[in-house]
């Protein structure tokens, strides 16, 4: 990347925020059931960066959005539950503000304490936010003096809180979304190679993009799951009864050309294993892939191929993962990804590789796998995640990027 204002990001550590009010994007999107949130991950890990501001002099405005409730008021959408977990993350009071623009809110905000924190109600019970609407952009920035995105998982879409807003004020990154950017250009943009990616799950359909760009950047792109199936079909071998997307074929043989044409290695299963019946603990045999009979569906892959994947990671640096290579969620069809995770994880541990997971079903199966804390970065972006690996740019970054109001204090731009 180059070293120029146009391409770097502002950082919120070097930003003058004492005696300011600091707008802050987060995404606090946590899963919720009777009113009450199960899982408070997101809360605790943003936690650090609110404590932060506040030992720096600022008063902090959170703002993000809960489920989709389109755009009307919903109480089961509502973040009040949020506020109260952050409070107690905080060990301090966290005001709910019961709307995110308007004059009760910018009340509300105005009576923050020095050192106050305040929790704005759902974005997305505004149609202005999903819309990227100016006007509404412009009722969120009289709540704040400096605005701060610290939401990577959100940069990918192109709404007020994340776009549109950072072109009225003094806008920067926060904390998580500078770490996220650096552990993904670390893994692929300026990653130590050799660099491997595996790319598994069901559709080549998907992930087309992410395979286009990959084969360009890796050293060797390993690919499992039902996707393997369509690029075995396209190799002139039958896959039987399994899931296969047979009109892609003549798109897997361009991205075959093209990693050819770039040397990069494609590594696909020697051997899967294969069941008549999608059931779990379901009769199965582990067969090469040249053996597949008509009647059996490839749900994993097998020790072969779990041998190959192993020794293509430990001959590497670095590792990209999206995507399972079997199906995981249902037992025995598991075992080859998590094979590879553990493999992954120790890898990693001894300080051999540097390993960058993400995507939803991803996570899931390196959590069943019990190693979810010990890769080097594990995001939980999702769209955002995808779109980064298709080499798109993201609206949210690319609007701190550009914006043209200046912040106080001595301000670092960061890659």
């Amino acid at each position: 990347m180059l070293a120029t204002r146009e391409n770097l990001v502002p950082d919120v550590a070097f930003a003058d925020v004492a005696g300011r009010t600091v707008l802050v994007r987060a995404d606090l999107n946590v899963p919720m059931l009777g009113g009450r949130i199960t899982d408070n991950t997101r809360i605790s890990r943003f936690a650090p960066a609110v404590a932060t501001l506040v030992s720096r002099g600022a008063r902090v405005v959170v703002m993000t959005h809960l489920g989709r409730p389109a755009a009307e008021y919903n109480p089961i959408f509502s973040t009040r539950p949020v506020a109260e977990v952050l409070s107690a993350a905080l060990q301090c009071d966290v005001r709910f503000v019961p709307d995110c623009v308007g004059n009760a809110a910018e009340r509300s905000v105005g009576a923050l304490p020095p050192g106050g924190v305040a929790l704005l109600e759902n974005l997305r019970f505004h149609k202005g936010e999903i819309d990227n609407n100016l006007a509404f952009a412009r009722r969120l920035s009289i709540l704040g003096d400096i605005y701060v995105n610290d939401a990577f998982s959100c940069s990918h879409r192109a709404h007020a809180s994340t776009h549109a807003i950072a072109g009225l004020m003094p806008a920067c990154a926060g904390p998580s979304l500078l770490a996220e950017i650096a552990a993904l250009q670390k893994a692929l943009d300026a990653a130590h190679r050799p660099v491997t990616a595996i790319v598994g799950g069901a559709k080549v359909s998907t992930k087309i993009e992410i395979l286009k760009n990959l084969v360009g950047k890796v050293d060797t792109l390993v690919i499992g799951g039902g996707m393997a199936n369509t690029f075995l079909f396209a190799r002139g071998l039958s896959v039987g009864a399994s899931l296969c997307e047979k009109n892609a074929a003549a798109t897997v043989r361009e991205i075959e050309a093209a990693a050819q044409k770039s040397g990069c290695r494609i590594l696909l299963p020697r051997d899967v294993v294969v069941s008549r019946r999608f059931v779990a603990n379901e009769a199965c045999e582990t067969v090469l892939v040249d053996a597949i009979s008509d009647d059996v569906m490839a749900l994993d892959i097998g020790d072969a191929s779990r041998r190959e994947i192993g020794e293509a990671l430990r001959q590497s640096r670095t590792v990209l993962w999206n995507g399972p290579l079997g199906a995981f969620e249902m037992p025995p069809y598991g075992d080859g990804t998590f094979s590879v995770a553990r493999i992954t994880a120790g890898l990693t541990r001894r300080g051999a590789l540097r390993s960058v997971a993400g995507g939803g079903d991803t996570v899931a199966a390196l959590i069943t796998a019990g190693v979810d804390q010990d890769l080097t970065y594990v995001s939980t972006a999702g769209g955002a995640f995808l779109d980064w690996l298709e080499g798109r740019p993201l609206p949210g970054i690319e609007a701190l990027k550009s914006s043209q109001h200046q912040l106080k204090g001595d301000v670092t731009w960061l890659g």
